[in-house]
């Protein structure tokens, strides 16, 4: 099936966080508290998703007060941290919501990402992400992690379920 196929079917998205979006980078406060950057771009793919009608959720390894922050700021009801079981994370989810695993997404970076991406029905990974992901997923976006790469997955979804037009035409006129 291609990609856009697999991605008109999605009901639910999930992210990866460091590499996806983030650059991956670690950075820490003068107190040791972990400081992460976000892109904008990123940012309102995620909500046009959750507009559109797609369950968005965040299910990442690490965890950090500014991810909390920043998915609160998005409108994100599914944030999961410190999650050393991703798969685990999301067949909950997809438990809890009457979800079909084929018609959930996920988007990873690195090779710790493999088992979540191998039970999604769609997947993707950033530009950047390792090559080993990128030929275990449906869609590499041209964009790098923290750098527009969720956006544009997020517009391909919406472009296979024939909404983005719509969506785009708001700020159009």
């Amino acid at each position: 099936m291609l990609a856009q196929q697999k991605a008109a079917q999605v009901r639910l998205m999930g992210f990866d966080v460091d590499g996806v979006l983030t650059d991956g980078s670690l950075l820490f406060g003068p107190q040791g508290e972990e400081l992460k950057v976000f892109h904008t771009l990123d940012g309102h793919g995620l909500k046009m998703l959750q507009e559109a009608g797609i369950v968005v959720a965040v299910i990442s390894g690490r965890g950090s007060r500014g991810l909390e922050l920043r998915a609160a700021s998005l409108g994100i009801q599914y944030l999961y941290q410190n999650v050393h079981d991703k798969t685990a994370a999301l067949a909950e989810l997809l438990d809890k919501l009457g979800i079909p695993a084929e018609h959930a997404g996920y988007m990873g970076d690195d090779v710790v990402d493999l088992p979540i991406l191998r039970r999604c029905g769609f997947t993707a990974s950033p530009a950047d992400g390792h090559p080993l992901v990128h030929r275990h997923v449906d869609y590499v976006s041209t964009r790098s992690g923290g750098r527009g790469a969720a956006r544009e997955v997020c517009d391909f979804i919406l472009s296979a379920q024939g909404k983005l037009d719509a969506m785009h035409a708001v700020y159009l006129g």
